[in-house]
């Protein structure tokens, strides 16, 4: 069997997983917009099949992210979300780097955060969810420059319909030093 059909393949099964297993959490919007869970994310890009190995395409691997996101997104424990995401070991996976990053930054730490939203874009350069935070991490930053950049990025992937295009953009519609955390 070719690779490009045994990607397919295992693809085909992680969707099929994801679909048979139960929700865990609710579905909350993020703090920081109104933009729904990765998951659920459109982008007019294509993803890319090579963005998951076969070895995380299992109901383990969709418990444990959705775990993950319930603490960011429903508890705020950004530490612990960060030790859940790093124990799934595919940090390497944009959808779980981008969030490790927000963790970061949610605590602070800027320099760390920006090493894993590098990281995540590294392995999906057309990772809407990650230019959007990323893009309010250079607004916090006082880099709007960089931020409009990372706005056209996402104007290009999802069309400025899209709930990250919205969100970056209010962000940047609002004065600089006005000291507003995203």
């Amino acid at each position: 069997m070719s690779r490009f059909a045994i990607r397919i393949l295992t693809l085909a099964m992680f969707v099929m997983a994801l679909a048979a297993a139960p929700l865990v959490t609710k579905v909350h919007a993020h703090p920081d917009s109104d933009a729904p869970p990765p998951s659920s994310t459109k982008s007019k890009a294509k993803k890319k099949t090579s963005e998951l190995s076969p070895s995380i395409e299992d109901a383990a691997f969709a418990k444990g992210y959705r775990a993950a996101y319930a603490t960011i997104y429903d508890r705020n424990d950004y530490a612990l979300a960060i030790e859940q995401l790093k124990a799934l070991g595919h940090d390497d996976i944009a959808a779980v780097a981008n969030l490790i990053g927000y963790s970061y930054r949610k605590l602070g730490d800027y320099k760390v955060s920006q090493i894993w939203y590098e990281r995540a874009l590294k392995a999906d350069p057309n990772h809407v969810k990650t230019w959007q935070y990323y893009g309010l991490w250079q607004v916090e930053q006082g880099n709007r420059d960089q931020a409009q950049y990372h706005l056209n990025r996402i104007a290009e992937l999802a069309g400025t319909d899209s709930e990250e295009y919205r969100s970056l953009a209010a962000a940047l519609k609002k004065p600089p030093g006005t000291g507003l955390v995203y």
